[in-house]
């Protein structure tokens, strides 16, 4: 059995950690020598439905264990999984499907109805995770032969800048996404790994290739809480979280209490974490964050570890990888100028062959990130902003990230957004959805007086709005195509009014 595949991965790990305990998900434990028997019963469960090698199996389920079985029954079967995010439906949810094109849909029972006003054609499949999963009974299979290069999931994108593509994303990925980022994070068989992200999206998906790399475990919760984060870290004996998008400010903007070192968790993984909420973090919750740059369509490419971080910067290019900063036309610019990321790796197969119905790249090609970063003359990277995200206003590029983080600084507010929208003199003006930390109130002029001791003059926002909440995917980055497409309404204040 190939080991650069997904049942290789499953393989090696019972092979060497049989009896140790590997996952507990919504109460489910299972070990890995269960782990393997449950991925092999689950490619029997799936053949005897008619599922064959190279089909396409979607899913809405929750973080459940069901979900973590197809995962691993697909890849043992030679079959792709499409895992979609619980929170689409409708338009979204019908765009997903036509994208990936799976030939059946795993659905949770109180979702069903959701899949069938899409339209969807294929044949469906009913679980009720509401109960206690019920064992699959079919014959256990051998691993289909799968290659390296082969398909394992097609991964939708996030859609934060527009609409969502299908990733395809071969089964060596997933084997290079755990060693890389088990070596980021200086993991062993010690560590027990917390997540409470959603396992259709790549980070909380790869944790799983990270615990079986080194044999750790993994306990995965159905979704977020910022209230009992650090009492769940505690109570899963978790010495490694994962914090993504919005959770850093959510969790600092909670009142102190004794739960927030009531944990043996040393270290986490934050990629994005704006830099002056590093040393804020640490100091609070003893939890030192590794940021880096990775994405769906690649690996860990750029990378810190705990005990070598640079708060606001994602760090180093790692082992196997290459990068460079280029400008609109592809040539390299000078360290210490913003521009966009390029990225390529020698590590075979480490990154996604491309996306549904396009043509694979070229395997030593530079893949365009659309990140617009800084690399200084170190080697280390800042991230500026999505590529799409900057604004132009007045013949200045103006980063909204760097915006945002100078709205962070406003003691009222715990939440906000920089995004362009039309100015009447051609280019851009800057506009900010603004959300008021709990029991705050906040006057958008006075926002906007902050916004001018901290940001050079083109980049203070003319339109401030007070919001209850920001568009979120179910990862925590803030959607701004629908802030954008939204726009000026009439709760929105405007400085030149």
């Amino acid at each position: 059995m190939n080991r650069m595949t997904i049942p290789g991965l499953v393989d090696a790990a019972a092979a060497h950690h049989g009896e140790r305990p590997f996952l507990t998900v919504d109460g489910t434990r299972r070990t890995y020598a269960q782990t393997r028997t449950a991925a092999a019963t689950m490619a029997g469960a799936l053949a005897a439905r008619g599922c064959r090698p190279g089909d396409r199996v979607a899913a809405l389920l929750p973080n459940r264990v069901e979900l973590v079985d197809l995962v691993l029954g697909c890849a043992w079967l030679g079959a792709v999984v499409v895992p979609l995010n619980t929170a689409l439906h409708g338009r979204l949810l019908r765009h997903a499907l036509d994208e990936s094109k799976p030939r059946f849909l795993y659905v949770d029972g109180a979702w069903a109805e959701r899949a069938a006003e899409t339209g969807y054609g294929g044949e469906v499949w009913v679980t009720d995770t509401s109960r206690a999963p019920v064992p699959f009974v079919h014959e256990a299979l051998d691993p289909h032969p799968s290659r390296p290069g082969d398909t394992a999931a097609v991964l939708l994108t996030s859609g934060t800048t527009g609409p969502s593509r299908g990733v395809r994303c071969p089964h060596a990925q997933f084997v290079w996404w755990g060693r890389n980022v088990a070596d980021a994070l200086r993991l062993t068989a010690d560590d027990t790994l917390y997540t409470c992200l959603p396992l259709f999206h790549t980070n909380a998906l790869n944790t799983l290739s990270q615990a079986m790399t080194v044999g750790a475990s993994i306990v995965v919760d159905r979704r977020f809480s910022a209230s009992r984060h650090w009492a769940r870290a505690a109570e899963t004996g978790a010495t490694c979280v994962y914090v993504l998008g919005a959770m850093a400010p959510m969790l600092l903007a909670r009142p102190p209490g004794p739960a927030d070192r009531a944990h043996r968790a040393w270290r986490g993984l934050g990629p994005g974490t704006p830099g002056a909420l590093w040393e804020v973090f640490r100091e609070r919750f003893g939890v030192s964050l590794v940021d880096g740059f990775g994405s769906t369509e690649t690996n860990l490419v750029i990378g810190s570890a705990p005990e070598d971080c640079r708060p606001g910067y994602m760090g180093t290019v790692r082992e196997g990888f290459e990068a460079r900063v280029v400008d609109a036309h592809l040539e390299t610019v000078p360290d210490g100028t913003p521009g966009e990321l390029l990225v390529r790796t020698d590590q075979d197969h480490a990154f996604a062959t491309g996306y549904v119905g396009d043509a694979a790249p070229e395997p030593d090609a530079w893949r365009r990130t659309g990140d617009r970063v800084v690399r200084e003359p170190d080697g280390w990277f800042r991230f500026v902003d999505r590529v799409r995200d900057c604004i132009r206003r007045r013949g200045e590029n103006i980063s909204s990230y760097e915006v945002e983080a100078a709205l962070r600084a406003h003691p009222g507010i715990g939440a906000a957004a920089a995004f362009p929208v039309p100015s009447e003199l051609a280019e851009d003006e800057v506009m900010v959805a603004v959300v008021p930390r709990a029991g705050q109130w906040l006057d958008p002029a006075e926002v906007a007086r902050h916004c001018a001791g901290e940001l050079p003059a083109f980049a203070v926002p003319r339109y401030v709005e007070v919001v209850g909440e920001l568009p979120l995917t179910e990862t925590g980055k803030v959607r701004k195509s629908v802030l954008r497409q939204r726009g000026v309404t009439d709760a929105t204040w405007d400085r030149c009014g």
